[in-house]
């Protein structure tokens, strides 16, 4: 038994890194406030459960964690397109958004959307 074991089965058995009603509220609302947007399904890992991010036409992103068929689910709901992150990975928008709103929070500009 290593030293962490028992806080992670804790962790766990607690519900705290489990998808949860309100996640999935904002995936929809923040889809439905946004264009162009495509679902990526990321696999859980040792840190976190299965994970969605929900890419809009400009970069933007959101993510929460949902079950992989919740993912799959919500697209057909939605009529976007879900990849897997593992396979196709994430667009080139979305990190250019990432690195722009980096950049600005480092100038002091604040977290203000990008022109891209």
């Amino acid at each position: 038994m290593g030293l962490f074991d028992a806080v992670r089965r804790r962790r766990r058995a607690s519900g705290v890194r489990q998808p949860d009603a309100k996640g999935n509220a904002h995936l929809v609302s923040w889809a439905q406030q946004h264009r162009g947007v495509e679902a990526y399904v990321e696999p859980r890992t040792t840190v976190t459960e299965t994970t969605v991010v929900l890419v809009a036409h400009d970069g933007e992103w959101t993510r929460r964690r949902a079950t992989e068929q919740d993912a799959r689910d919500l697209g057909k709901r939605l009529g976007i397109p879900v990849y897997d992150a593992n396979i196709v990975g994430y667009p080139q928008r979305m990190r250019a958004y990432t690195a722009e709103m980096s950049r600005r929070q480092k100038q002091g500009d604040g977290p203000t959307r990008p022109q891209i």
